[in-house]
């Protein structure tokens, strides 16, 4: 298997793709200390990867552009090595935007860090394998009525 890469397609670097994580109503948080998590899922553009990120460190958190690097750098690895959480559970036509947002004012170890992260990707690809067996399941009933409807016709023609 070839080593995780962290591509430019990867981030959110569309101005109207950030617009449309935070200024619309349908975005959804999760948190575990000290990361935040900003998801939205949306239609599909052309030529681009399922899943795009974006990573803000605030300066009111650390002063120094040196430590929002350190802590941005921190996120990123951990997501490049664990991304594969999110292989496969997005439909192609969608499109999940996530933001990382780091909340502390103090540096956490690497490995906390990654935990972090990690949990944060797990807890999502649970949401969505709920969300597909919800589909799956309408999807199911939906046809049963549908056979159903058929049966009844062909009993009454008969």
């Amino acid at each position: 298997m070839a080593a995780p890469t962290f591509r430019k397609e990867e981030r959110i670097v569309s101005n109207r793709l950030i617009e449309t994580l935070f200024e619309k109503g349908d975005s959804h948080m999760l948190a575990a200390y000290p990361l935040r998590m900003v998801y939205q899922q949306t239609t599909c553009c052309q030529g681009c990867a399922p899943v795009q990120i974006l990573i803000s460190v605030p300066k009111k958190r650390f002063k120094h552009a040196v430590d929002r690097n350190r802590v941005k750098r921190q996120i990123r690895e951990a997501y490049r090595q664990h991304k594969q959480i999110l292989d496969g559970i997005i439909s192609e036509e969608k499109l999940l935007l996530i933001a990382f947002i780091w909340l502390s004012d103090r540096h956490c170890p690497t490995q906390e860090v990654e935990r972090r992260v990690v949990s944060l990707l797990q807890s999502k690809r649970r949401m969505l394998d709920s969300i597909k067996l919800i589909n799956l399941k309408l999807e199911v009933n939906e046809k049963k009525s549908i056979l159903k409807s058929k049966i009844n016709e062909y009993n009454l023609l008969k």
